[in-house]
């Protein structure tokens, strides 16, 4: 059976991001995510990190990596290059007897990198003539129409020709990824890795990015988010559903919805990136698209107008009665609960009670509400439905 090798390097001198192989990215040195994925993807007999540094060496092994030894420092200047320093590792090994057929060079830092894509290069490559596989990306603006800007800051074109010609008639072009490396050991080459023996395992360009400078870290770091939605923003899934058709929606008084409620401005604890979803209860059915219902919030307040319940074990809310209003059922998103029968008729008399005895407008003390009143706080709620869209 043959044997294969990952060797990421990892020195510790990085210069424009320090200590960039080991700096936190979302909870984990970045290095971390190269290891993790070369070990899930279960195709190697070692992984093996090369480094000059202890600290690296250390969070390396921590990960699951093969650290056996430190790099020595004429491998770890800023010229000595990624072929020398797997050179080196391959050595090592074939001193102690143990040789490889297959290596693949991953670079510590790519937390985009997925295994289906390490595994796709190696499988072509096995299954092929070719002696290297490496992973590609297509250019995001045709290479013939580039130009360049001289010592004068007047712009030249590289291929002039090209001026006049239409994207879509020019060739396609592809980029290294700078992702992951294979190569068969047993065979030589004297191609370049951009070369006619090489298969370019092409990614789609979401999937890549260098990380030299913190311009490119952050860039790095929105796409991970992006990709990873549904682990940072715990009601993504919540949003996917606000803009699906459904034909009817059931909902019962005493039911607890989450509702989007617009643009989400500042921090609110139901609210992620630009949505801001808040739980609402139910209080009445109107109709088919529309209810009467109550925010809630998960803060205990002080004041006569708010309602402590609770609709889930061991857990408050609070609904303050001076926000009820009339919602509409298209913006319900997902359903949570529903409340107990005893609060909800608490609530209902909490409801009758507020409506009919409020402050004195001017003492600031509780009177009766005249018939007149009442039927003003009835006529505002039918207007609320007549402007319900």
């Amino acid at each position: 059976m043959a044997k294969v090798i990952a060797v990421i390097p990892a020195r510790g001198g990085s210069k424009r991001i320090p200590r960039k192989n080991i700096k936190d990215f979302y909870g984990k040195p970045l290095i971390a995510y190269s290891i993790e994925v070369a070990l899930n993807s279960k195709l190697f007999d070692k992984v093996v990190v090369s480094t000059d540094d202890e600290e690296i060496a250390s969070i390396a092994k921590a990960y699951g990596a093969d650290v056996p030894f430190l790099r020595p420092k004429e491998l770890s200047d800023d010229f000595t290059g990624t072929d020398e320093v797997v050179h080196h590792t391959l050595e090592y090994f074939k001193n102690r007897g143990e040789v490889f057929d297959y290596l693949c060079t991953i670079y510590a830092t790519a937390p985009l990198l997925q295994e289906k894509y390490l595994i796709e290069g190696f499988e072509k490559l096995k299954n092929s003539d070719a002696i290297n596989a490496f992973s590609a990306t297509s250019m995001p603006f045709p290479i013939q129409r580039t130009f360049k800007i001289d010592k004068n800051e007047r712009c030249e074109m590289f291929m002039p020709e090209h001026y006049r010609t239409r994207s879509q008639d020019l060739e396609e072009a592809y980029q290294d990824a700078g992702q992951f490396y294979w190569t068969k050991l047993n065979e030589k080459s004297d191609e370049i890795m951009f070369g006619k023996d090489s298969i370019a395992v092409v990614l789609p360009r979401h999937l890549v990015q260098d990380i030299d400078t913190l311009e490119d870290w952050k860039r790095a770091e929105i796409i991970y988010q992006t990709l990873n939605q549904n682990i940072y923003d715990r009601w993504n899934n919540v949003k996917k559903q606000l803009n699906t058709n459904q034909k009817s929606i059931h909902i019962r008084i005493t039911d607890i919805f989450f509702i989007s409620v617009g643009q989400n401005i500042g921090y609110e604890i139901y609210g992620k990136n630009e949505l801001f979803l808040r739980p609402v209860l139910v209080y009445k059915k109107l109709s088919r698209h529309t209810f009467i219902g109550i925010p809630l919030t998960s803060k205990e307040k002080e004041g006569s107008y708010f309602f402590k319940f609770s609709y889930k074990p061991n857990r408050y809310s609070y609904a303050s009665l001076n926000q009820l209003r009339v919602f509409d059922t298209k913006r319900i998103a997902y359903k949570s609960g529903n409340m107990k029968k005893d609060d909800f008729n608490m609530l209902k008399e909490k409801i009758k009670e507020f409506i009919e005895v409020t402050p004195h407008p001017k003492k600031g003390g509780r009177g009766i509400t005249s018939k007149k009143k009442q039927r003003n706080t009835k006529d505002i709620i039918s207007k609320d439905l007549r402007n319900v869209k």
